[in-house]
């Protein structure tokens, strides 16, 4: 189980390098970079509450971040009818290019991670993980049942 937590470990610091010359050259922080890119590849998922949700970070850190992404004229966020008090993010035009280098970066980490896998071996990790999800989606209900 060690092992897990290690490669879990340098997965993120990979990914984290991968993906800090994107960061340095449009000057977003780390957690600017991860809250604009959740909401570009997931534009079903289009709140603060849902960034924290799904990505798991604290609901003040996403805050900070949407607010520094509005005033840098990448994010908007508007109420929606009929629930007034959620505010719905979008991201902007001007962040097309920010959007871009990001996907760039993360097909990249992607290429790495799989560097020598078959398409066998790539579709059987991918079942892998569908069932390690389901695993811990399963136990989360049961957990919240309780």
């Amino acid at each position: 189980m060690e092992s897990v937590f290690r490669h879990y470990a340098a997965n993120e610091s990979l990914y984290t390098a991968t993906v800090s010359p994107v960061c340095e050259k449009y000057g977003l922080t780390y957690m600017e970079f991860t809250v604009l890119m959740f909401l570009a590849n997931n534009p079903q998922f289009d709140t603060a509450s849902d960034i924290v949700k799904y990505r798991h970070l604290t609901k003040s850190h996403v805050s900070m971040s949407v607010r520094s992404l509005e005033d840098k004229g990448l994010l908007t966020g508007e109420h929606h009818k009929p629930n007034r008090r959620t505010i719905h993010l979008t991201v902007l035009d001007a962040a097309d290019a920010i959007v871009a280098a990001g996907r760039k970066a993360q097909q990249a980490f992607g290429k790495i991670l799989f560097s020598g896998f078959s398409d066998s071996e790539y579709e059987q990790f991918t079942a892998f993980m569908k069932r390690i999800d389901q695993n811990i989606a399963d136990h989360i209900d049961l957990t919240q049942k309780k």
